[in-house]
């Protein structure tokens, strides 16, 4: 039996009524500010993760009780990173081989590496396979929305940071044109190089101008490092499929409430093999987890114990290994999320109608 760990947070207020459904009669910052002052704690046995190899794992679901406004705010090196530690010694504790950092933990500070070398187990941030799901995630977006990914235009929105450079290799071959976007023209001309080398059929652009790719794309990915919001609801196209990896996100909040021709996810919703049971809701349906979860997953069931995602540097092989890891093991996409929780079938169906309907309306007007 392989063992793993999972450490948590609270996103959102609502993280803490759902298991406190009392503290939504108090202040807001007053439950915050409370729970962020306990220590790190095992919240969940998760159990019955079993490859379609036949080999098993179990882990643990380890929470630090930090809100994410909290964990942003907070000094990294004298408050946050001694409570990631400390949580990475209860999983430790616990057992378990080898432990993921989830949501916040994974991004503050320098993404996990002093917390590696604080530990005795390894580390990983699961961007590798957040990378290849966010890929994923946004084909299968662009099927659902009658995009055929081969005839389709995409934009990497960001594409000389990390995950960009990672997402755009992800993504050569996939489509037939893809715009690469970002502030510095010297930096996009290296990736497109590299792209380019890859010798798939896919064509290669670059500009500094966001909402001009955002109007000729049918599928964006956008990981920005921008603080500001880049794309808002009249930049988009009808139909146009747009998975919004970047913290802070790049895409405005009113997309999504006020484009609903429009479909945009944070990411693909991973379905895990076996009959897991996590033993505490976070949000997703039964028998479903993020990427990164899914990436401490699939290391331990492989047996590969080691720091296999840290820090800035997302290798393009890397998210290539371990989407084919994920599909050895039976791992697979299967729905989308957005503010880290799954959007229903039915939300779905009623997007790609409504496109439906406006490329209608922009024919007749033509």
């Amino acid at each position: 039996m392989e063992r793993f760990a999972f450490v948590l947070h609270p996103l959102r207020f609502d993280d803490f009524t759902r298991k406190y459904p009392l503290l939504r009669h108090l202040p807001e910052s007053f439950v915050e500010k409370s729970f962020s002052r306990l220590p790190p704690f095992k919240a969940s046995h998760i159990t019955g993760v079993r490859s379609q190899t036949g080999v098993e794992a179990e882990g643990w679901f380890v929470v630090v009780p930090v809100s994410a406004r909290l964990m942003i705010d907070l000094p990294f090196r004298e408050v946050m990173l001694p409570k990631l530690l400390r949580a990475g010694r209860v999983a430790q504790g616990l057992g378990a081989g080898i432990v993921g950092l989830g949501a916040f933990t994974k991004v503050i500070g320098d993404r996990g590496v002093s917390v590696a070398k604080g530990l005795d187990i390894p580390v990983t941030t699961g961007n590798s396979y957040t990378t290849a799901s966010a890929v994923d995630g946004a084909l299968l977006g662009a099927r659902r929305m009658d995009i055929s990914p081969e005839d389709a235009t995409a934009a990497v929105v960001g594409a000389t940071g990390a995950i960009g450079r990672a997402a755009s290799a992800a993504l050569a071959g996939e489509v037939r044109r893809l715009v690469l976007v970002g502030r510095q023209t010297r930096k996009l001309e290296e990736v497109a190089r590299s792209v380019q080398d890859l010798g798939t059929r896919t064509e290669v652009e670059i500009t500094t101008d966001a909402k001009e790719a955002a109007g000729v794309s049918d599928i964006l990915l956008t990981v920005s490092s921008a603080t500001g919001v880049l794309l808002e609801p009249s930049d988009l196209r009808p139909g146009a499929v747009v998975c919004d990896v970047a913290r802070p996100r790049n895409v405005s909040e009113k997309v999504y409430q006020q484009r609903r021709d429009v479909l945009v996810i944070d990411g693909g919703v991973i379905e895990v093999p076996g009959s897991v049971d996590f033993g505490f809701d976070f949000g997703f349906p039964p028998g479903y987890a993020e990427a990164c979860i899914a990436e401490t997953m699939i290391l331990a069931l492989e047996r590969r114990y080691e720091p296999y995602t840290l820090g800035l540097d997302i290798r393009p092989e890397r998210v290539r290994e371990i989407r084919e890891l994920a599909k050895k093991h039976g791992f697979s996409v299967a729905g989308f999320r957005r503010f880290e929780h799954s959007i229903p079938d039915e939300e779905v169906e009623e997007i790609r109608r409504a496109a439906r309907r406006a490329a209608q309306r922009n024919s007749t007007t033509a």
